[in-house]
């Protein structure tokens, strides 16, 4: 139990060791979150249970826990961290540039920068060119990154509970398809035509673990199988040349860049919808996150992107969030 001696200066290092290996329950996977070495992640954990007096883990060779008192810890640790984000991003120079995780070029992301951009040219809007929004969450929360797109309903509770989002588009999805594969000669596919095809998914990339659940709820009970987990791949060019080695089908989105040898074909009845949405840190205040929820409401107003077609596919998870912006 705590000995209620806590040190009246822990280092918000200390908690946010500690969070990020009680949301992961693996020291491994932590360390890599806050892009450090395991050693020193174990190191401030240790210091943390010093400073309290007590064990906040129970450690094995095969799982890590949380004690009682690492459960209680949670709660409060995420509270304290939250307001020191918030603190920093208020105090922070509102010239300093502005990192935007927009996924690739062309697409609707890189079209919201684009006009925001264009509509506050005085502030230092940087791009960023990661894929997808679980590592960018990862990067949001330990200050690597400011804002980035995606599905949001898919990041886990305790990540997306200390991040504000705002509805941007929902993307009709689609299929790449090898150029000869039987059903590239189809102007749309029906999603009964893809019983006993496997797509690739980005199974086992876990920054973009969001978009395969997203194809695992789609796909499930239709006869489709998912390309088996395949390590992240890093860039347009690579993977072009995977796709094209492999011959892969990819699930997508209507929006996605061309591949030489390939098609990009919708998806039909139902049309399924990938929501997009746009994450930043709590507390965060700066003239470019200004631009870009003005870019997005001119543009998704002026396009219709939050109309859902009729019979449309969304997971009822996704549905809900994406009707019920968040304060920042």
């Amino acid at each position: 139990m705590f000995n209620g001696g806590v040190h009246p200066r822990t280092d918000p290092r200390l908690l946010r060791a500690f969070t990020a290996a009680a949301e992961t329950l693996h020291f491994t996977q932590a360390a890599a979150r806050l892009h450090v070495a395991q050693q020193a992640l174990s190191r401030d954990i240790r210091t943390l249970e010093r400073d309290l007096g007590c064990d906040l883990f129970v450690r094995t060779t095969r799982r890590v826990q949380l004690t009682a008192d690492g459960e209680r810890l949670l709660p409060y640790a995420r509270r304290v961290l939250a307001a020191c984000d918030e603190l920093a991003a208020a105090f922070a120079p509102a010239a300093r540039p502005l990192l935007v995780d927009v996924g690739a070029e062309r697409t609707t992301p890189a079209r919201v920068l684009a006009a925001a951009r264009e509509a506050a040219p005085e502030t230092e809007l940087v791009a960023r060119y990661s894929s997808g929004l679980t590592g960018a969450a990862d990067a949001i929360l330990a200050g690597r990154l400011d804002v980035a797109f995606g599905r949001a309903a898919g990041l886990a509770p305790a990540v997306r509970s200390r991040l504000a989002h705002c509805p941007v588009r929902y993307e009709p999805m689609a299929v790449l398809l090898p150029a000869d594969h039987p059903l590239a000669a189809r102007r749309e596919v029906p999603l009964s035509a893809l019983t006993g095809e496997a797509l690739y998914a980005a199974a086992g990339n876990p920054a973009t673990a969001e978009w395969t659940d997203l194809a695992r709820r789609l796909l499930d009970g239709r006869g489709v199988d998912l390309v088996a987990p395949f390590p992240g791949i890093d860039g347009a060019r690579e993977f072009t040349r995977l796709v094209g080695k492999h011959r892969w089908s990819v699930l997508a989105s209507t929006d996605f860049g061309e591949v030489p040898g390939f098609v990009l074909r919708p998806l039909t009845d139902p049309v399924p919808l990938s929501p997009v949405a746009m994450v930043w840190r709590r507390g965060l205040r700066h003239p470019g996150l200004d631009a870009l929820l003005s870019a997005v409401r001119e543009l998704a107003g002026a396009a219709g992107w939050l109309e859902r077609p009729p019979g449309s596919w969304l997971p009822a998870a996704d549905a809900r969030l994406m009707a019920a912006p968040s304060s920042g």
